[in-house]
C-alpha cells in the first residue's frame, strides 16, 4: 500500500473512492432514499444479489426486492445502516473486493447484523458493485 496525501492507492486501486461509494449508498438508506441507495449498484444485466433467500438479478429486480423487504419511507422500520469495512484488495484492473460487516440497528433496540462481500467495478459513473453476498 502507499499513501499519497490523503489518498490511499492499493494495487493501483483508489480505495477511498470504493470506501465513498458505499458511504453514500449507506447514506441514501439511512435517508431512506432506496434509488439513492440503489446508485452504487451497477446497472449491468449480470449483477447480482445473494441473501439467504436466494439469488436476484439485475438492478430492478433487486431494487424490487429492496422495497418489498424494508419499507423505506418508515425508519422505524427500516432501520439505520452501518457498514464496516474488514477487508479491501484489489482483484486486478477495475475491480475490487470489499468484505464488511452491515448492522440494521432499529428504534426499539433490536438490530441485525451479518457479513456483506462486495466485489466492485469502475466503470464510466465510478465505482459500481457487480455482485453482492450478504448474509
Amino acid at each position: 500500500m502507499m499513501l499519497l496525501g490523503l489518498l490511499m492507492v492499493v494495487g493501483g486501486i483508489d480505495q477511498n473512492a470504493v470506501d465513498k461509494a458505499i458511504a453514500e449508498s449507506v447514506a441514501g438508506w439511512n435517508a431512506g432514499e432506496v434509488e439513492r441507495f440503489m446508485q452504487v449498484y451497477s446497472e449491468g444485466a449480470d449483477t447480482s444479489f445473494i441473501a439467504g433467500d436466494g439469488l436476484v438479478r439485475g438492478k430492478a429486480a433487486m431494487t424490487a426486492r429492496y422495497r418489498e423487504k424494508y419499507d423505506f419511507a418508515d425508519p422505524v422500520k427500516r432501520g439505520t445502516l452501518t457498514i464496516e469495512r474488514l477487508d479491501y484488495r484489489p482483484l486486478g484492473r477495475d475491480y475490487a473486493l470489499y468484505i464488511g460487516r452491515y448492522t440494521l440497528r432499529y428504534p426499539d433496540g433490536h438490530s441485525a447484523s451479518g457479513p456483506t462481500s462486495l466485489v466492485l467495478h469502475h466503470e464510466a459513473g465510478g465505482w459500481k458493485i457487480v455482485a453482492d453476498h450478504s448474509s
